[in-house]
């Protein structure tokens, strides 16, 4: 172990709180990591590890066997992990013949007597020993300062918990989104209904892309938690299906919110159900045919001025695939020629939008953000999360967004019946105009299909993401679609002479 490891030391008062301290472990333990357990006969290593694993595979009956004769025994849960008691080792060098090292490339080691493997364990490990003490046990674990942050942040989750009247909570990993923001499904000890707790320890600025801002300042992304808790409450306020706060720690940013389920509006083979983004669009109709405000109280102390979606935002956004895509698909950058009459025909494209419809948008109006809830009636039946980065902007953003799922394909008669009900509401709602509606439509779908055409392969390049690449053919034939109106004939021809088109 490195001298810059630091340690940590709990008392745990009885078996329970040693398979908590477990369950707590499985939410902090990443592929590469290797739990070392150590401590005498009948200190709970054994019980700590049947917990872990029991959590990580969210099943309580789990059949977790010693593996003392086997040496390792293997586990294909959400992260593959590998359980080795080494009391039986005949020589350290026998580490390698188990597939010790191979295991910790693709999963997690728990290690159970690890001093039998001297000094073949990996030095960046996390140590942790039990001893008896009085009725209990302690455990003291040392770890590496990344490990480390990790533990130490699902124990102050857990004192979170605690303080709000969840003590004895099971915790289970729910999800974790392109963010830094996790979510974990909490079940009461009393067996009560399932919760949601979000894990969200702030944004990195990253650096700077514009006039000295990182990218998440230019294009407005949220930056803590209270953008979620201002436009939760305000959307709940207007009849709509968001998620109730519990409870609230907003230096850490913790929350802890209402299930709205987990039924979604896709079937079983990842294909849109139409009734379901049907009543979604309705949804949206409602939603623009209100008045939201700018300022939102959230706190006595704080309140949240939901951003407008400028020129500035848009135009970084845009710039993505410049960027990213233009370079990526035929191999060279954009010229400086290319790059001026790029953003050139988007700031005339934005000038289009100054008279055109603005209010609250959601900014990912799509699939992973929508819970369907059958029993519900009207707008209650789509459940909205992940709406933090809302905006004040032009509402056909939000169409487009669900009309051009960018994570599933939405054949042309389903996109052509959802514009059409989304059209029919709005005018039955008095005031709208439609042909302004339209042409800020396609300047928006081009807008964000433009993002994400450079946001795919941002993620393949930059972050080692290569899977949201599948995800290009389907964006660029929705851009083709934007291209239909003749606003956009000039980014069209752009594109067709840089050679950018379907996939």
């Amino acid at each position: 172990m490195t001298a810059s490891n630091s340690s940590i030391s709990l008392f745990l008062a009885d078996d329970d709180a040693t398979a908590e301290l477990g369950e707590d472990f499985a939410l902090a333990l990443k592929v590469g990591d290797c739990l070392a357990l150590s401590g005498d006969l009948g200190a709970g290593k054994s019980s700590l590890a049947r917990a872990l694993l029991r959590a990580m595979a969210d099943d309580a009956e789990l059949d977790v066997p010693s593996p003392t004769f086997t040496l390792v025994q293997s586990y294909e849960l959400r992260i593959p992990v590998s359980h080795f008691d080494l009391y039986r080792l005949g020589d350290p060098s026998e580490l390698t013949e188990l597939g010790f090292d191979e295991a910790l490339q693709t999963g997690i080691c728990l290690v159970e007597w690890p001093e039998m493997a001297e000094g073949e364990l990996p030095r960046e490990r996390v140590d942790l020993k039990l001893t008896h003490e009085g009725e209990g046990r302690r455990a003291v674990i040392t770890a590496p300062a990344k490990q480390m942050a990790r533990i130490e942040r699902v124990l102050a989750i857990r004192a979170f918990l605690d303080t709000h009247g969840y003590r004895g909570a099971h915790r289970r990993f729910l999800t974790g989104d392109a963010s830094l923001r996790a979510y974990e499904s909490i079940h009461q000890a009393d067996g009560g209904s399932r919760i949601i707790l979000m894990d969200w320890p702030g944004l990195p600025e990253g650096p700077p892309v514009l006039d000295g801002k990182p990218y998440p300042k230019v294009a407005h992304l949220a930056w803590d938690t209270y953008p979620f808790v201002a436009i939760a409450n305000i959307l709940r306020e207007n009849g709509f299906a968001a998620p109730e706060i519990f409870a609230a720690d907003y230096d850490q940013g913790i929350l802890l919110i209402e299930d709205l389920g987990t039924e979604g509006v896709l079937d079983a083979g990842g294909k849109p159900i139409a009734e379901r983004y049907r009543e979604s669009v309705a949804c949206l109709a409602h939603l623009h045919g209100l008045s939201i405000p700018h300022d939102i109280p959230v706190t006595p102390d704080h309140v949240h001025h939901i951003p407008d979606f400028d020129r500035t935002a848009m135009k970084m956004e845009a710039r993505l695939l410049l960027d990213w895509h233009l370079p990526w698909k035929r191999g060279t950058p954009a010229s400086d020629e290319e790059r001026a009459d790029y953003l050139a025909i988007w700031d005339r494209l934005i000038d289009q939008l100054e008279d055109t419809e603005k209010n609250l948008l959601l900014r990912d109006m799509h699939s992973p953000n929508i819970i369907w809830r059958a029993a519900k009636k009207g707008i209650q039946r789509i459940g909205l999360i992940d709406f933090q980065d809302a905006m004040i902007g032009p509402t056909s953003y939000d169409v487009a967004s669900l009309v051009q799922d960018a994570r599933v394909t939405i054949e042309r008669d389903l996109h052509d019946q959802l514009m059409s009900d989304y059209l029919a509401l709005r005018h039955a709602q008095g005031g709208f105009d439609e042909a302004k509606f339209l042409k800020s439509w396609a300047i928006m779908s081009a807008q964000r299909n433009c993002k994400l055409a450079g946001l795919w392969v941002r993620l393949l390049q930059r972050d080692g993401k290569p899977g949201y690449l599948k995800h290009m053919p389907r964006t660029l034939a929705y851009l083709a679609i934007a291209f239909e109106h003749e606003a956009l004939a000039p980014l069209r021809e752009w594109c067709e002479k840089a050679g950018i088109g379907r996939a």
